[in-house]
């Protein structure tokens, strides 16, 4: 039997997509995107000249506890758009992202960024699967193009759980359970 690894990868990460992360999505307000539920929530702020900015460091030594709208932004951003663009577009600069302020502009960005990424994958055959990722990524490179696309498939699953908790929280913020 001949086994199809685009089809597999796809389906995996599609499936999530579909059933899960997208169904969870709907109905996001702006209040519930910005909501911050503890003190030191990083987000996605006005920068002060019309646009917006993410919180971000390098290496934080405690990671923050985050809002969807940075969560959303980064999936939509990093672990999607940059891949996208560095694998299958022109390359990628995170300077020129311009960050959504709203939640209507970050699933926007969400879904134009899983689209890209989906369709340079969906085109992949088993050669394109098994070579390496090449300087994209980092110390990475050697590793076969197939453990990058499980790879963003777990980065999407894992954080789209997360903005799903979020808007579990943020539904019964008030409930007193």
């Amino acid at each position: 039997m001949d086994l199809n690894w685009t089809h597999e990868l796809t389906e995996q990460l599609d499936f999530h997509w579909n059933r899960h992360l997208l169904p969870r999505l709907e109905g996001l307000t702006d209040e519930e995107y910005l909501w911050e539920p503890v003190d030191g929530c990083w987000s996605v702020r006005p920068d002060g000249d019309g646009g917006f900015t993410i919180d971000w460091a390098a290496e934080p030594p405690v990671p923050p506890f985050t809002t969807i709208a940075w969560r959303i932004s980064h999936i939509a951003s990093v672990v999607l758009g940059a891949r996208a663009a560095n694998h299958f577009g022109d390359g990628f600069d995170l300077a020129e992202v311009r960050w959504p302020g709203t939640a209507q502009a970050g699933l926007d960005y969400l879904r134009e960024s899983y689209s890209l990424w989906h369709e340079g994958v969906s085109a992949l055959d088993d050669e394109g699967l098994a070579r390496p990722c090449g300087p994209a990524e980092g110390p990475y490179h050697a590793h076969p193009f197939a453990a990058l696309v499980l790879h963003v498939n777990r980065e999407v699953i894992h954080h789209g759980a997360e903005v799903a908790t979020l808007r579990d929280l943020y539904r019964d913020r008030t409930s007193g359970r």
